[in-house]
């Protein structure tokens, strides 16, 4: 690889369940190269943290940045930006708390800043997507969960432990009866998650006669982009499901507001793939339920981070802010 003209750079580490994303990342906000390991098959977490050390050193070698490192910022689940650990992350082979942030500089000699996912999204968003010029608003995550990231006066919002914002857990006015994997009943992520999706057309079919192509799926297979498509397409039932949920959403979305005053909710995952079908009765839904002093004043915008880079870049926003450069 040719020489870089830069001297600054910062490494973005997603940890995820099954796999680990790191890059390298300039102040422009752009990957000049990445690379991954698995999370899981480590004898404990020394060893995963030597796999990742010879990781990075070989992409460090490879994109010619060494000694131009900065700062490393970390995405990981139930990750307490305070303590520089990660608690109770049932997804992780290790026992918590897992001091991740001290192992990771002590291995690299650089300094670490380490937040939940859905925080460094937010992160990653006000520092190269849709939320630059921002100061206040609310990223929310609809994938495989329901994950939030808020942004107030500027600031990320981290609360006393680094786990404020799980707006996923707040209890929604359901019919009481859908168990989320947090142990309560009816929260907002058994709803707008990819599973609420489907949860969500079963129930449908079940409940009356109507003809929809969701019928040719099987139950098992059944998937929100399957629902999605199909909704595109002109189903009945399909369209219906995406109303529910836009509208699940957005009455949530109106009592949020009333925390933080927010200027936009940005949507981010899988399910916002869904664009308008869920958006129009999510707006419909947040200005009908809005406190008056917000209504019309709160816009609802996608991130305009891919899939593939958001976590990488917005773990990398975090090494940014905490370097000072």
């Amino acid at each position: 690889m040719k020489d870089l003209k830069e001297k600054n750079y910062v490494l973005g580490i997603d940890m995820g369940g099954t796999n680990t994303e790191f890059a390298v990342v300039n102040a422009r906000g752009e990957i000049v190269d990445r690379d991954s390991i698995p999370t899981v098959g480590h004898r404990d977490i020394y060893d995963y943290v030597a796999r990742l050390k010879s990781g990075v050193e070989a992409l460090v070698k490879r994109s010619n940045t060494r000694g131009c490192l900065r700062g490393i910022g970390v995405g990981a689940p139930c990750a307490n930006r305070y303590t520089g650990c990660i608690e109770a992350a049932t997804d992780l082979p290790w026992p918590s708390p897992i001091p991740l942030a001290a192992l990771l500089e002590q291995a690299f000699s650089l300094p670490v800043s380490i937040t939940n996912d859905a925080n460094a999204a937010a992160a990653g968003e006000m520092a190269y997507g849709r939320a630059r010029g921002l100061k206040n608003f609310i990223m929310v995550t609809l994938g495989t969960g329901v994950g939030s990231g808020i942004v107030c006066d500027g600031h990320l919002l981290s609360g006393t432990r680094g786990f404020a914002g799980e707006l996923g857990h707040v209890v929604v006015r359901g019919n009481g009866d859908r168990l989320c994997g947090c142990g309560r009943y009816d929260c907002l992520e058994t709803y707008c998650s990819a599973k609420g999706v489907v949860r969500t057309a079963k129930e449908l079919l079940g409940s009356c006669q109507d003809t929809s192509e969701l019928r040719a799926i099987p139950e098992d297979s059944l998937t929100a982009k399957a629902i999605c498509d199909a909704a595109r397409r002109g189903d009945a039932i399909a369209n219906e499901v995406y109303d529910f949920t836009g509208r699940m959403l957005g009455k949530a979305c109106a009592d949020f507001a009333a925390f933080t005053d927010p200027e936009a909710f940005i949507l981010f995952g899988g399910v916002a793939k869904a664009g308008n079908l869920i958006v129009e009765p999510m707006r419909e839904a947040m200005e009908e339920n809005m406190l008056h002093l917000y209504k019309k004043r709160v816009e609802i915008l996608f991130s305009s981070l891919s899939d593939a880079e958001a976590a990488l870049l917005g773990a990398s926003a975090l090494a940014w802010d905490m370097s000072e450069i």
